[in-house]
């Protein structure tokens, strides 16, 4: 048993997990997860950590020591598929599910004029029953025996191998949502997520145990606004505002750092998991990409690794620094903690100036006033510190080397989006981001915005074009007013939803990202096949063909 118990400690210690995922010793730390997932018996690593115990915890760990016994503490690949065929299984979390206010006939289909756009609309909004889903009752009995955070309201999902609810997916599923008049769905989910931070502290990246060391762009808030914009639920927004507080208090208590510039030292947000092992759903990938560093400097790659996932941005050169602060490296060069995001620090902005609205609908005016003052300090901090006059946009800041990290990503127009600046500078903001725009030559691009302009064949780079940064990019544009701004905007618009048509008429499906040079073809590169469903696709095709294509009432 000592013999076992050593190796099993080395073990630990080789892979970093000094620092684990989440308290399973199954699921997020050991042995046993290290040697199932090193097996790679699984062409996904997130397959095995999705799969429910046949007993419980202290049986399988039981079961699994006898088998590294058994098997003298160097078990082949065909050993470690029985094992996990023995103890785990392969079971169907979810119920199928309608949601009870679905109608395939929204009001937003007779304002639209263009007869290919109203059935495209139609058919995105009939793909959400296809997408909803609902927890079955013995993952909210047992929880113990899924990697399941167990919620009681259904929910529209990514799709794919997405099976579960993610944080910032679900702004733009909830966008399309209401869009589709399914506003009572939308409020289960955000029930769902308040239950979540009610229990946990904060919103997850998404609802399963492996991500509890991590959240995502915080855009809970947000997503509260847009449920509140269309139904005026001051009732519900009574009850939880204290969740909804609790939430961005999560971010000030843990993922600020000070940044000086210029003399002056501000406090801003960034990305920040502090947990140094693999990511259990990418474990394999984690362990391959740090295994030429040593001990110490592996940790910090795994921190950083969960870092870049909770930015959403998993991965892209935005990230990865080589020695003079450019981007020519790969995966071992991920420096995501010491980078100051454009769009976080832009959201955290927002996410406080809806807080203090909130508070003030609520007329509890000493809270509204702690959150305006928050707002305030970040948008003042936002100009001061990541604003590039030269430009004309905002740039990630490199706080070890004081200096704006000057690439084009379309989170460089994150806070024209968030409208985290001086309402009053917003028409010669909106023209100088145009002007950007169009030097960064992004009009050459018919399939949408690219990511970035390098070609690394990391999925969150050239040429994937995704969902949110169309968004980011296009409603930024439009909502700073100005002439040339807004004509960008519908034009980029307009080729998304053209693009995502042409892609739905090939091949009947929506697609997690796509090629910004091939109009409709789908994007490739990152940890993992193409995956189609696809919830935030589909929101923001909605909400642009509401924005672009509806005509107003």
């Amino acid at each position: 048993m000592k013999s076992l118990l050593v190796s099993a400690l080395l073990i630990v210690t080789a892979s970093g997990q000094d620092l684990p995922s989440c308290a399973s010793k199954v699921y997020c730390q050991g042995n046993l997860l290290h040697t199932v997932q090193m097996a790679r018996i699984f062409d996904d690593s997130k397959t095995f950590v999705d799969m429910k115990m046949r007993n419980d915890e202290k049986t399988t760990l039981a079961n699994f020591d006898k088998f590294w016994n058994d098997t003298n503490q160097n078990p082949n690949k065909d050993q470690v598929r029985k094992f996990v065929s023995d103890n785990f299984e392969t079971y169907n979390e979810f119920d199928d599910w309608v949601p009870t206010d679905f109608t395939d006939n929204p009001e937003i289909l007779s304002r639209i004029d263009d007869l290919e756009i109203r059935q495209f609309a139609q058919d995105l909004v009939n793909i959400w029953p296809k997408l909803a889903r609902k927890m079955k009752k013995e993952v909210i009995d047992n929880p113990g025996l899924f990697t399941l955070l167990p919620v009681d309201n259904g929910f529209v999902i990514p799709g794919g191998r997405f099976k579960e609810f993610y944080y910032w997916d679900s702004y733009w599923i909830i966008k399309g949502l209401l869009v589709s008049e399914m506003n009572q769905t939308v409020k289960g989910m955000l029930d769902n997520f308040l239950s979540i931070v009610d229990k946990y502290g904060f919103l997850p990246n998404g609802a399963r145990i492996y991500y509890l060391n991590r959240s995502q762009p915080p855009l809970l808030n947000l997503m509260v606004a847009a449920y509140i914009d269309a139904t005026n639920d001051t009732k519900w927004l009574k009850d939880n505002i204290k969740i909804l507080d609790k939430e961005l208090r999560y971010w000030l208590d843990n993922k600020l750092v000070e940044v000086t510039k210029n003399g002056t030292t501000y406090t801003m947000a960034h990305y920040d998991s502090e947990s140094g092992s693999p990511r259990p759903e990418s474990y394999y990938e984690d362990v391959t990409t740090a295994s030429t560093l040593p001990e110490q400097a592996k940790k910090q790659l795994y921190a950083d690794l969960k870092s870049g996932a909770e930015s959403g941005w998993d991965f892209s050169t935005r990230w990865i620094v080589d020695a003079s602060g450019g981007t020519k490296a790969n995966l071992t060069g991920l420096q995501v903690r010491r980078l100051i995001p454009v769009d976080l620090n832009a959201f955290l902005c927002q996410a406080f100036r809806k807080l203090a609205e909130f508070y003030v609908i609520l007329h509890d005016y000493e809270n509204a006033i702690f959150w305006y003052e928050k707002s305030f300090l970040w948008q003042k901090t936002i100009e001061e510190v990541l604003y590039n006059e030269e430009d004309g946009v905002w740039y990630d800041w490199d706080n070890e080397l004081g200096q704006h990290r000057k690439y084009f990503f379309p989170s460089n127009l994150a806070p024209l989006w968030a409208e985290a600046y001086d309402l009053s500078k917003a028409d010669v903001l909106g023209q100088r981001a145009a002007e950007y725009v169009v030097r960064q030559k992004l009009l050459d691009y018919q399939g949408g915005i690219p990511a970035s302009l390098t070609r690394s064949g990391e999925q969150w780079d050239y040429p994937n074009a995704w969902p949110p940064l169309q968004s980011l990019v296009v409603m930024g544009l439009d909502r700073s007013g100005n002439c040339k701004a807004k004509e960008l905007a519908r034009e980029f618009a307009q080729r998304w939803v053209t693009a995502n048509l042409i892609g739905f008429n090939q091949t009947s499906e929506m697609f997690e990202k796509y090629d910004a040079e091939v109009p409709g073809q789908y994007g490739g590169g990152g940890e993992y096949v193409i995956q189609s469903g696809f919830g935030w696709t589909n929101g923001v095709a909605l909400e642009f063909i509401e924005r672009f294509y509806a005509v107003s009432d």
